[in-house]
């Protein structure tokens, strides 16, 4: 099972998209974890929607998708 999910930074006003085989250990990440990466300096992240696929590639054709215009104007 394959999650894509959409983060956002109150404090910040930012977005974050992403998919994911495991969410919990993703979101810990994104919150407290990773010690790099863009994410880290717009924390801390909410969920704030999710899809579940059975396909990596659906989740991954669904997390560009939600990247495209059309997405992010659906979110």
């Amino acid at each position: 099972m394959f999650t894509v999910y959409v983060l956002f930074s109150p404090n910040f006003n930012k977005i974050y998209i992403g998919f994911t085989s495991n969410l919990n250990k993703r979101l810990l990440s994104h919150n407290e974890k990773a010690t790099k990466g863009w994410s880290i300096k717009y924390r801390p992240w909410k969920l704030i929607y999710k899809e579940e696929s059975i396909e990596k590639s659906d989740a991954m054709r669904r997390e560009k998708e939600l990247k495209s215009h059309r997405g992010r104007d659906f979110i």
